[in-house]
């Protein structure tokens, strides 16, 4: 099918269109603010399904809220009359509709013209009352919060905020564009008005915070819950806005004749990741912990692990690779230690439960000795 996307070098188009990119059954074609409207009737003509994103929200002039929404949108229904086919629309419109000033205004004028083309011609309309949308390319210092928000403390510059007690209430951009596809391909009904969930709402001042916590965390290492929800899709919103020379960063390394040893990540409440080396013959570990537990990963060489349980005395071996991955994990109460057995450097992945606590390590000496 051949897809008319209006606005399609804005934040959403270009968003919509990476993902409708993704696949071989749909043609994309564009309309922006480059071209003159009389290139709608050729557009229009061609397309099966058109998404109206193009629009006005900050201008210089209130006059082009109408220019720019209204009768942009007049036009656009205009060709689809003109092409005499029933092309269904889905419009972006915004929550301000519901309000009583210019921009608003305009946004409810142009709803109004898509349900009249509704009414008299037919085509399928979908108007989606959007709140503010955030994600990776929207334009920083223009309308959105989050995007200037990301965009300074990315880069270590300030931010203003005005009211920290002020709410926001945002969709997520990849959120947004699956609604939309989902109504393309008819899988998600609503008509004439679609809402996008989930809704998140956040006061000016937790979004701050919670974005310099993520520029924090690569100096403490502890990361941010972002695995689900609306810290997950801030984090990813927040990384896209790192310029190229700060893809990386350093951690520490603490080394000595045994090999080395790396942090990389810490959690809150699910303890932190690392790894270190051993070079051949080297033993590390020789203690126990009463409650902290970890789990091993060769990843590189040849180990042994040796268990002791500190009542029993009982006794136990094993051996593990690089080229098997097998986890191994240490169990209160048993002292251990592991010892590359290999003739290589030995490189393990160590995760343990908890935030090491030099204050309370639960971690006590304690040789394994020997088998006998």
């Amino acid at each position: 099918m051949k897809v008319l996307i209006t606005g399609a070098n804005g934040f959403v188009g270009q968003n919509l269109i990476a993902h409708l990119g993704e696949r071989s059954d749909v043609e994309v074609l564009r309309f922006t603010r480059d071209d003159s409207l009389a290139s709608l009737v050729g557009l229009v003509g061609q397309a099966d399904f058109i998404f109206h994103l193009a629009g006005v929200n900050r201008p210089q002039d209130p006059q082009e809220f109408q220019a720019g929404n209204t009768d942009l949108t007049r036009a656009l229904c205009d060709a689809v009359k003109a092409s005499g086919r029933q092309v269904p629309v889905l419009y972006t419109s915004s929550s301000q509709a519901e309000l009583d000033n210019p921009y608003g205004s305009s946004k409810r004028g142009a709803e109004q013209v898509l349900l009249d083309l509704k009414s008299a011609h037919g085509s399928a309309v979908h108007l989606f009352r959007l709140p503010n949308v955030f994600g990776k390319w929207a334009r920083p210092n223009y309308n959105s919060a989050v995007a200037t928000f990301c965009n300074n403390i990315a880069r270590d510059l300030p931010i203003q905020i005005n009211d920290p007690q002020a709410p926001i209430n945002l969709v997520y951009i990849d959120d947004v564009v699956g609604h939309f596809i989902a109504v393309m391909d008819g899988k998600l009904a609503g008509e004439p008005f679609v809402s996008v969930a989930p809704q998140y709402s956040i006061t000016v001042g937790e979004l701050g915070e919670q974005l310099a916590a993520f520029r924090d965390s690569r100096k403490t290492m502890i990361t941010e819950p972002v695995g689900t929800g609306l810290v997950r899709a801030l984090y990813s919103t927040y990384l896209s806005y790192l310029p190229p020379e700060r893809f990386t960063y350093e951690v520490p390394k603490y080394g000595d004749p045994r090999g080395v040893f790396v942090e990389m990540l810490k959690t809150p409440n699910a303890g932190q990741f690392s790894y270190f080396t051993a070079h051949p013959g080297i033993t590390r570990g020789g203690h126990y912990h009463h409650s902290k537990t970890e789990k091993f990963l060769v990843i590189k060489g040849k180990a042994c692990f040796r268990f002791r349980h500190i009542v029993s005395g009982e006794f136990y071996e094993l051996f593990t690779t690089g080229e098997q991955p097998e986890i191994v994990e240490t169990v209160p109460g048993w002292t251990h230690d592991i010892t590359n057995v290999g003739d290589d450097e030995m490189i393990v992945m160590l995760w343990a439960n908890e935030i090491f606590d030099r204050e309370h390590p639960d971690t006590y000496a304690r040789p394994v000795g020997t088998e006998a």
